[in-house]
């Protein structure tokens, strides 16, 4: 069974996606997301700019990713933390543009799908990389909230930030992402939208549970 979690930028999006397949006791959660990210980080180690698209499709290609309890490692590095940071995370909504890139990706998840369950996490999940998926979500909140989480998830690591820069960027990538030519960020057709703005992270992981166990049966 292929379940995907499409939506803005959620900052509990991941951790919902890995409480999900725990609680599902799914073996395998696909964390597209961090894929895309996983590049730009290799791109800012590696000098590459994010406009260099055939060494980015280089880099995609000598990638080997995996995770390890919730451990995200990339070339035997292990990475979750760093690729969190600002710069990595604006550098990955730049080289998501690229059709080559997300393509590769794509066939990644594509062949973890084929031999065990997956719940997988992105933007484009439901509408592009598995169309035919028996149980789509699409996770959203007001960028406000979004921003506020974020800057809230900064201080409390003791690192600077400022509210009103962090919503300026949720912005900005909403805008590029709902405007893109490539996978442009939507909702699928029959995917099951939730607000998490007024809701606890508790409670929306109840009612992925809740839905995903009814596709389930």
């Amino acid at each position: 069974m292929i379940i995907t979690i499409d939506g803005q930028q959620v900052r509990e999006k991941v951790p919902w996606l890995a409480a999900l397949a725990e609680r599902l006791g799914f073996p395998v959660s696909g964390y597209r997301g961090f894929i895309s990210a996983l590049i730009a980080w290799t791109c800012l180690q590696k000098n590459v700019p994010f406009d260099d698209v055939a060494a980015i499709i280089d880099l995609a290609r000598q990638m080997e990713i995996r995770w390890e309890e919730a451990r995200l490692w990339v070339n035997d590095v292990e990475v979750t933390e760093e690729i969190r940071s600002a710069e990595v995370t604006q550098g990955a909504s730049q080289v998501a543009v690229i059709a080559e890139v997300r393509e590769a990706l794509n066939e990644v998840q594509r062949r973890i799908a084929d031999t065990q369950d997956l719940v997988t996490e992105g933007r484009d999940q439901g509408t592009v990389v598995f169309p035919h998926a028996e149980c789509k979500f699409f996770l959203n909140a007001s960028a406000e909230e979004r921003a506020r989480r974020r800057y809230l998830e900064l201080t409390n690591q003791n690192q600077e930030a400022e509210y009103e820069t962090i919503l300026d960027q949720i912005q900005e990538r909403d805008e590029r992402d709902a405007t893109r030519e490539i996978a442009p960020l939507k909702p699928a057709a029959d995917a099951i939208q939730i607000d998490s703005t007024e809701l606890t992270p508790d409670r929306v992981l109840d009612e992925l549970e809740e839905t995903a166990r009814q596709k389930m049966n």
